[in-house]
């Protein structure tokens, strides 16, 4: 079949030619920049009701269900993310990623219109259920159009736009809040949302195959157990109930049967979600494990940072957001590097390698800091925090994918994220853990009792601020010294994470797609 025919893009040979056809570039980056709206989709929808939730709990007279607003999106899309990666490899792309957006419009739309908390609740896990489908399906297509060679400059940029809404969510959030109301940040997601379908629709021209799946059916149950007791611990502990509460340790009981049970499952499945033998590959187990490196380090610097920066520095929600830009910066410019150099040179193991040593160095300056610390001194921290993380964030994902056939990249891509986002979640919930223990026994050792007229607990940067000035000095010492030493907590996993590194076998980076019999039928779906 030639794939030009029908003024289709060109992605892959068939199993009729022997090289590679010529690809039209500028459609390859109308499929790009749809690709990225719908990365930025996934990725803002994250971060942006940080900001924006304590207004819309309040409004919808729902404190007491706060935390199920991020919990639902979070679980329902790591649970989805292995189920589009297999499927996508066995049945074809397209139709899966136009599915998933709009799946998640849909949960705008019901979002967008909630008058109560459970309607929010539902259009969250709605959005959750279609996000998880555009990270993975986004990766995915771009191994399905672009070489490995190649890919690394599309991957680049891919990991600054997930660097840029790491920011832009909050400060969007915040702004929508105190301007047009809350509820634009559902509707926000409607004109993108449709952009990138258009795309989808008119210039994503993939393989489609004749395969007779048999869906994963005992595989998908027990990932969901063990997915869901997980991230229930990593929200649930600490906060709603003590880390030795009966429901926090039947949690973990139940996430480790649960993950038994999975390998199980796995291991007698005909089209396992995440087979097992992707755990036979060194070069898929050490870049998944480094990420998870990455992912500790980012989402707990995130979490925790802007906290910091309100009650050390004084500043407001806002501003704190914005003092985070350094980081984005250094992230953005790495990650854009990086991706241009491997595409150039098909050199890449340095990176991830530079990554650990820079972001060792970052992890060790902010537990440096102390009150006194100039502001320009301290923005320089986290520009280098960004660079060691830009550094081997998206050359980790190429290396899994360059690790195996084109055939099983979605599989493969799925399965890093997947266990990026569950490392990230339990490791952020334990720097969490650490800085709250920290803190709370600092708070009652240094303060005098009944000192700050209430419980610490609920003491926010504005009521610091209304301290006496020996009482705020106390709180904001406190807050120092419980998370600074945190950081320096992590360095010794950063050079886990290097020793580790050292081991990735540098493959020649693939200059060509590998043929592809598309036969244009859409596999049957079956449970087994």
């Amino acid at each position: 079949m030639d794939p030009t025919a029908t003024g289709g893009l060109a992605v892959a040979p068939t199993s009729s030619g022997p090289a590679a056809p010529e690809t039209d570039k500028r459609r390859i980056l109308l499929v790009f920049a749809g690709l990225l709206v719908a990365m930025l989709l996934s990725s803002l929808d994250q971060t942006i009701f940080s900001t924006a939730l304590p207004t819309i709990v309040g409004e919808l007279d729902g404190v007491d269900h706060m935390l199920w607003v991020t919990t639902a999106y979070l679980l329902a899309a790591t649970i989805m993310m292995p189920i589009y990666g297999k499927l996508g490899d066995l049945v074809g792309r397209k139709g899966l990623f136009i599915g998933a957006l709009v799946l998640f419009l849909v949960g705008s739309v019901v979002g967008g219109l909630a008058q109560d908390m459970t309607w929010l609740i539902i259009g969250r896990a709605i959005q959750g259920l279609g996000g998880g489908g555009l990270m993975i399906l986004a990766q995915a297509i771009i191994a399905d159009v672009v070489p490995v060679r190649e890919r690394s400059k599309y991957m680049g940029i891919m990991g600054a736009v997930f660097g840029l809404s790491s920011i832009a969510g909050p400060l969007l959030g915040g702004w929508f809040t105190e301007g047009i109301g809350w509820r634009w940040a559902f509707w926000i997601n409607i004109p993108l949302g449709l952009v990138a379908i258009v795309f989808a629709v008119l210039f994503l021209k993939l393989p489609r195959h004749r395969v007779a799946v048999r869906f994963d059916v005992l595989g998908v149950m027990t990932m969901v157990i063990a997915v869901t007791a997980v991230i229930l611990v990593t929200s649930w502990g600490g906060t709603e109930y003590d880390w030795n509460s009966p429901t926090i340790l039947a949690l973990i009981a139940t996430a480790v049967l649960g993950a038994g049970a999975f390998v199980w499952a796995e291991s007698r499945a005909a089209e396992p979600i995440i087979p097992l033998a992707l755990f036979r590959n060194s070069n898929f187990v050490l870049a998944t494990s480094a990420g998870l490196v990455i992912g500790v380090s980012m989402f707990g610097t995130l979490a925790y940072l802007p906290t910091y920066l309100q009650m050390v520095t004084g500043v407001n929600a806002t501003i704190s957001g914005f003092m985070l830009i350094p980081m984005i910066l250094g992230m953005m410019i790495t990650a854009i590097t990086t991706g241009q150099l491997a595409a150039r040179t098909g050199r890449y193991k340095w990176m991830p390698l530079a990554s650990m040593v820079v972001l060792g160095v970052g992890m060790w300056l902010l537990s440096t800091l102390t009150v006194e610390t100039a502001l320009p001194l301290l923005l320089g921290y986290l520009f280098v925090m960004g660079v060691g993380i830009g550094f081997g964030m998206r050359i980790l994902i190429l290396i899994v994918q360059n690790a195996f056939p084109d055939r099983m990249v979605g599989t493969a891509t799925a399965a890093n994220n997947f266990f990026r986002e569950i490392g990230a979640s339990v490791g952020s919930a334990i720097v969490g853990a650490l800085f709250t223990s920290r803190l709370t026994t600092l708070l009652t050792d240094r303060l005098p009792e009944g000192g700050t007229g209430g419980d610490t607990n609920a003491l926010t940067p504005a009521a610091v601020a209304d301290l006496p000035d020996a009482l705020r000095e106390i709180v904001v010492g406190a807050y120092n010294d419980a998370l600074t030493p945190v950081f320096l907590m992590l360095v010794p996993l950063v050079a886990v994470g290097f020793v580790l590194l050292l081991f990735v076998k540098e493959a020649p980076l693939r200059a060509t797609l590998e043929p592809v019999e598309d036969d244009g039928v859409d596999a049957p779906v079956v449970a087994g």
